[in-house]
């Protein structure tokens, strides 16, 4: 009667309270199969977390907790970014215990088409030399004004390579955040809407049709 349970870790950023709810932006991949979410403060408190909507091909979701009286971020805009703008990393690098680190770095590069290994869909993403760990996901990026400018979401884990972080940049997530509070999806995305069948030999010749696709 044994049970194995997984846990994962990310980080997140409080977007703003409403109805005596605090709604929080994490990464889709953070949240993503999980049966229960529990969010943790700085200071240690928790609270049990519900997934208001999620999205795999922005790999961003929405959460909330009942809670009052925290301070929400403050947002600037990724398009007034430029290479070389300091900034900095807030989130949970490893796990609770190296929580709330801050990293510094500087933006390598706008623009840049990151095809993320889990969903196989191209994002343009923010590329920054800052420190990005596990557990940093769906954390700040923040410019020297503390406002957030970003949500890290992934790195180049591979030899020979370093300091290549990504984040999504806040100007693009914005639209997303908002169609994730009000339907739990995102709306009106556009789709091919057709879908492919494979004809073998046998049915072919039984309806008269060329095997394939």
């Amino acid at each position: 009667s044994q049970t194995e349970e997984t846990v994962s870790c990310g980080s997140g950023i409080i977007l703003y309270e409403e109805n005596s709810e605090l709604y929080m932006l994490t990464n889709y991949h953070v949240v993503e199969g999980a049966s229960s979410l529990k969010v943790i403060m700085s200071d240690g408190k928790s609270y049990e977390a519900k997934l208001v909507g999620s999205d795999n091909i922005t790999d961003l979701a929405v959460i909330k907790i009942e809670a009052t009286g925290l301070q929400a971020a403050e947002f600037g805009s990724s398009s007034d970014l430029e290479a070389g703008d300091t900034v900095m990393a807030i989130g949970n690098p490893g796990g609770l215990e190296l929580s709330s680190s801050v990293t510094q770095g500087i933006v390598s590069a706008l623009n840049r088409l990151i095809t993320s290994s889990d969903s196989g869909y191209t994002m343009d993403c923010i590329q920054t030399d800052t420190a990005i760990n596990p557990g940093n996901s769906g954390g700040a990026l923040v410019n020297m004004y503390g406002q957030v400018v970003g949500i890290n979401s992934s790195k180049i884990v591979a030899e020979g390579f370093e300091g290549l972080g990504f984040a999504i940049p806040i100007d693009d997530a914005q639209s997303v955040i908002s169609n994730l509070k009000e339907y739990g999806y995102v709306k009106d995305r556009a789709v091919l809407g057709i879908t492919g069948q494979y004809l073998d030999s046998m049915s072919a010749r039984f309806y008269g049709l060329t095997p394939g696709m």
